[in-house]
């Protein structure tokens, strides 16, 4: 078993390169895919990036991804139901498909370097402080981004949330599906008992990632559909626990 000393020195390494990474990323790539088309953007700046640090982390903390379902993300555009830990999964969920855009806090963008680099790739930002304008902004927005052939990455639970709990979706995602008819995509994964939120220290495994087949809203309310998605996800998320594993022989 890897001892604390030598988890916070390996922590540290990651957090260098991670620093460092992103004020390099943040400044130089920013600076050029603002002469680049906006579809060509995100590629040319998320991903290079993201790719990097994800790569890192294998390198100096030992956790590695295995990702099961990514088959059913087909070519069209759609939207991505995704679990909300830690900074991990709001990281690697910009690698699973492209182009893509994220729905985030507006505040965000305020940051430096990282929130530079986010601004030129288009997120919908919002302001959760005003649920109903934020909701009609993540409709009206959505809608564009869909038709202009961008997927869209939600987290529904709209903020991070204790490892092993569901909370409760917030209805911008079930509406933007449900007015677009747009397929929907959940995904699940252990990331954040790996890397904890607000925690310095990682600690190596295999982050386990789970993408479910195509999903409609079809007949149901927005709010229907969001009990399905929480049903699927608590189902997910307890057998993805580890202690479940461990009970299971994996």
């Amino acid at each position: 078993m890897t001892t604390t000393p030598v988890l916070w020195v390996r922590s540290l390494l990651f957090y260098c390169g991670y620093v460092l990474s992103t004020l390099l990323w943040g400044t130089s790539l920013t600076a050029i895919a603002l002469f680049l088309p906006r579809r060509l953007r995100f590629r040319a700046v998320i991903p290079p990036w993201v790719g990097f640090v994800i790569w890192w982390l294998k390198i100096t903390c030992g956790i590695k991804v295995h990702i099961s379902g990514a088959e059913h993300l087909g070519p069209s555009s759609g939207i991505l139901f995704m679990k909300h830990m830690s900074t991990w999964d709001a990281l690697f969920s910009q690698l699973l498909i492209s182009p893509q855009t994220t729905i985030i806090k507006r505040k965000l963008l305020w940051i430096p370097c990282f929130g530079w680099a986010f601004w030129v790739t288009n997120p919908i930002a919002i302001d959760r402080a005003q649920r109903m304008s934020a909701l009609r902004h993540i409709v009206t927005e959505g809608k564009k981004r869909l038709q202009d052939g961008y997927w869209i990455t939600l987290f529904p639970e709209g903020t991070r949330v204790p490892v092993g709990e569901v909370g409760r979706f917030q209805r911008g995602g079930a509406m933007l599906a449900r007015q677009t008819g747009a397929t929907t995509h959940f995904v699940a994964h252990n990331g954040g008992y790996f890397w904890r939120h607000n925690a310095f220290i990682k600690r190596p495994g295999i982050i386990s990632l789970r993408i479910s087949p195509p999903q409609v809203v079809g007949d149901r309310t927005a709010a229907e559909f969001n009990e399905h998605a929480e049903a699927w996800m608590r189902q997910q998320m307890q057998e993805l626990s580890p202690h479940s594993q461990d009970r299971s022989g994996l």
